[in-house]
């Protein structure tokens, strides 16, 4: 059985560079995705990653760092499946970036499915985030996800 894959991607209007430092860089993403980085995303290093709503520490193992064109990673889905993530970013002619966004590694059943919708919905949200960030300087994420950690809590 073949593992499902996530693909989401969106074109930001900010040079490649400027957006690969954003998604490598833990002061950078704490404006639109983290609250918190133990460290940049360096090949062969494991950092740790906290989310606004939750306050558990995310291993993220980098794989793979090529500036400023691709990052590579792996974590762990909460099922205990090892997930790869990978950013490609491509410049555009018109100094615009599309970043494409793929994850893998949940198997193709009920589960998995529902992981597919999930995350697929996450990682269009990140892309999002990270456009409103770099372009305008606003935080899209901040507060949107409250409504999860109070329904936990109900």
């Amino acid at each position: 059985m073949e593992a499902l894959e996530i693909r989401a991607a969106l074109q930001i209007g900010k040079p490649r560079e400027e957006v690969f430092e954003a998604i490598v860089d833990p002061e950078q993403m704490k404006n639109y995705f983290i609250s918190k980085g133990s460290a940049r995303l360096e090949a062969g290093k494991t950092v740790y990653w906290q989310f606004p709503e939750f306050p558990v520490d995310s291993p993220v193992r980098v794989k793979t760092v090529e500036a400023p064109s691709l990052v590579s990673f792996c974590w762990d889905a909460a099922s205990g499946e090892e997930l790869t993530v990978e950013m490609a970013l491509e410049a555009r002619r018109d100094g615009s970036t599309v970043v494409r966004v793929k994850e893998k590694g949940m198997p193709n059943n009920e589960a998995g499915l529902a992981w597919l919708v999930g995350n697929t919905e996450g990682w269009a949200n990140f892309l999002a985030c990270l456009k409103a960030w770099l372009e305008y300087r606003v935080n899209l994420r901040r507060g949107a996800f409250t409504f999860m950690v109070s329904d936990n809590n109900a």
